[in-house]
């Protein structure tokens, strides 16, 4: 709908209830590693698709953990590019048509779907799902494609839920997401967006 534009990390609205933030950690670590231009040059090339709400509130639809990382870094402006303009709706048919459109996802870290109002209104409000983690460190090593499915990596992270015990996960992340890597690539994961044979 229109062209790359800056805007200010501070004032993007999430519309998920959470990230993984062992994988907000490892995009800061590669984010700081970065010169400042880099930096911007790094932000620009991964641009934050988002949704203009109401009162011309900007909510991004992707990139929580990368916007999260750079929210830590302090990194003062994102680049975005506007998927459609929703500012005309209320608050409530704005959710029904985001929700419609695949642009939010109120689970909680426990798969447990709420109200949109319990949507955090600042990325550094997003709650932790380690799933979310692991999902994300097992695509990173290959197991599975990343796809324009909408929040496949939440469908990843629900599937891991299901087969990982959040005690193993907990006291051996890495193990977890070697043991992850394997049931992506079984025929249990096959019907999953991103599917590796």
């Amino acid at each position: 709908m229109s062209k790359l534009q800056r805007a200010s990390i501070k004032t993007l609205s999430p519309t998920q209830l959470t990230v993984g933030l062992l994988e907000v950690q490892a995009k800061k670590k590669r984010l700081a590693a970065l010169p400042p231009k880099e930096q911007d040059a790094f932000l620009q090339a991964h641009p934050m698709p988002a949704v203009i709400g109401p009162g011309k509130r900007l909510y991004i639809t992707d990139h929580h953990h990368l916007a999260r990382a750079a929210l830590e870094l302090k990194i003062e402006q994102a680049w975005f590019e506007i998927d459609d303009d929703l500012s005309s709706l209320s608050e409530d048919k704005f959710w029904l048509e985001m929700d419609r459109q695949s642009w939010v996802h109120p689970l909680d870290q426990n798969g447990v779907r709420h109200r949109y109002q319990f949507i955090p209104k600042s990325l550094d409000k997003l709650l932790d799902d380690v799933y979310r983690s692991v999902a994300g460190f097992v695509r990173d090593a290959g197991a599975y494609d990343k796809t324009h499915t909408a929040f496949a990596e939440f469908i990843w992270a629900d599937f891991f839920r299901r087969h990982i015990a959040i005690e193993d996960v907990i006291a051996d992340f890495p193990g977890a997401v070697k043991l992850g890597e394997r049931l992506a690539r079984s025929p249990i994961a096959k019907r999953i967006p991103g599917y590796k044979e």
